[in-house]
């Protein structure tokens, strides 16, 4: 039986506290993850003797079963409770991260990677959807601008964190620091955190819809990473099949994973196509700097994770603002201005080089883009929810983290082939230099692309104030 809900959380209060706080660590646990990830591919590399097509598997392993099944993460979540899922899915991401921590070559550690965005798909749709299901509807954009911000923090500490585990430990800790934080998240997620729930939703869960949805992304993942091969083009068949197919069983099912009606709502399928340009950038960008700054420029784990801790200081700092001016001012301008800015910090990116300062080269770029992500971020989530029907929380959210997923799944295999990068390119500076540039520009183009797509297609009323009091930013009379 699933606990009821009295009343709405409120910000400020301890309910309120509690369930940002479960959202933020849970999910954040995840976000660490990537980030620590791609700071330790090089390290990796080199101890598990992995090819490039390897550490994009490490990489993509993650992110194929996270994008393919966390729609039904968000089903599932709907059906038996919000909560109970993403406790569920908490404890087995803690258990196969142990099984990372412990693989002794590459096979098995992309085959844990794939475990591990299982759990990832349980409980990343469940922290959003607690907030957007716990809290008054006017306080559901300051929630997820804290939400955004505590997770930050965590992407903040990760790489500073990770890099110095890689560095003076083994990178195995990476993965090995995962159970505990979940062990943190389970107890405040249990003791304080109120059970939400669909009271409509079904007890019939599409798995031939997540079957073929998996099948789709991993086909065409496969084909871009194996670009040139004679299997690249059975992956290619088998992709696009499996994608028509999902998109068949998804419009006849009766009760489909992918409720396809959702995307009726312009600003909801607008937000969603410019998750997809913005976030495959943004995992490409992830990628290649953070290798660009070990290759390239010398730089040891722990510098090249302490790089961007500036970025992710802004985001902790302004996230929680940026949502309550998204309630203001409606999110078109964010979305908008916010990827042009990140876009203008990419560009700033090419200046490095072998003879990199950081003062100089890398922190004008950081600083940048961090502001870019910063207006970017709430506004986009909070615009998402709040265009489809409350009880669709954990589908709209799951399907705006498959989206996001997928961009970044689809430009971590596309980009280094697209930018002539082979087999253990990434250990080359000369190699890798040149084409880190290439990749650069063209995550420039994308955010760009993203940027004009927020401003042609999304509008303010989803999320905008309709009589705002002067000078007052908290959001406190939204309208319904």
């Amino acid at each position: 039986m699933v606990d009821s809900v009295p009343s709405a959380v409120r910000m400020g209060t301890g309910a309120g506290r509690a369930v940002i706080a479960a959202a933020a660590l849970g999910s954040g646990i995840a976000f660490l993850d990537g980030t620590v990830v791609n700071v330790a591919l090089r390290t990796i590399g080199e101890d598990l003797d992995a090819s490039l097509a390897q550490l994009q598997w490490i990489t993509n392993g993650y992110l194929l079963t996270l994008a393919s099944l966390i729609l039904l993460g968000g089903s599932l979540g709907d059906r038996f409770g919000r909560r109970r899922v993403f406790v569920i899915g908490t404890a087995w991401f803690a258990v196969a991260s142990l099984l990372c921590g412990l693989a002794p070559n590459p096979e098995l550690l992309i085959a844990a990677r794939v475990l591990q965005g299982i759990g990832g798909a349980l409980l990343t749709p469940g922290s959003l959807a607690m907030i957007q299901g716990s809290f008054q509807h006017d306080d559901r954009a300051p929630a997820i601008g804290a939400w955004t911000g505590l997770t930050s923090l965590a992407a903040a500490i990760g790489p500073f964190v990770g890099g110095g585990l890689v560095q003076y430990a083994d990178w195995r800790w990476i993965f090995l620091i995962n159970p505990p934080l979940a062990a943190l998240t389970v107890l405040i997620a249990l003791r304080w955190v109120p059970e939400t729930r669909d009271e409509h939703a079904s007890s019939h869960f599409d798995l031939l819809g997540a079957v073929l949805a998996a099948t789709a992304l991993g086909g065409i993942t496969y084909a871009l990473i194996e670009w040139g091969g004679a299997s690249a083009w059975v992956a290619v068949v088998v992709g696009a099949a499996a994608a028509v197919g999902f998109l068949v069983v998804e419009d006849r099912e009766r009760e489909p994973m992918l409720v396809l009606s959702i995307f009726r709502d312009r600003t909801f399928s607008a937000a969603n196509a410019m998750t997809l340009v913005v976030y495959g950038a943004l995992g490409a960008i992830s990628f290649f700097v953070t290798i660009e700054l070990q290759t390239v420029s010398g730089y040891g784990a722990l510098a090249a994770g302490a790089s961007f801790v500036p970025m992710t200081a802004l985001m902790l700092a302004l996230a929680t603002y940026a949502g309550r001016l998204s309630t203001r001012i409606g999110p078109r301008l964010p979305l908008t201005i916010g990827p042009l800015v990140m876009a203008v910090g990419v560009l700033m990116y090419l200046r490095i080089d072998a003879d990199t300062s950081y003062l100089l080269d890398v922190l004008p770029g950081v600083v940048v883009f961090g502001l870019g992500l910063t207006l970017m971020v709430a506004p986009l989530t909070a615009t998402v929810l709040a265009a489809a029907p409350d009880e669709h929380a954990g589908i709209a959210s799951g399907v705006n983290n498959a989206v996001a997923r997928a961009g970044s799944l689809l430009a971590v295999a596309a980009l280094p082939v697209a930018v002539g990068l082979h087999g253990e390119d990434y250990a080359d500076p000369a190699a890798f230099d040149g084409s880190f540039r290439t990749a650069m520009t063209i995550c420039a183009v994308l955010l760009a692309i993203g940027g004009a797509v927020s401003w042609l297609t999304i509008r303010n009323h989803v999320l905008k104030q309709e009589n705002p009091a002067p000078g007052d930013l908290d959001g406190a009379t939204a309208a319904d």
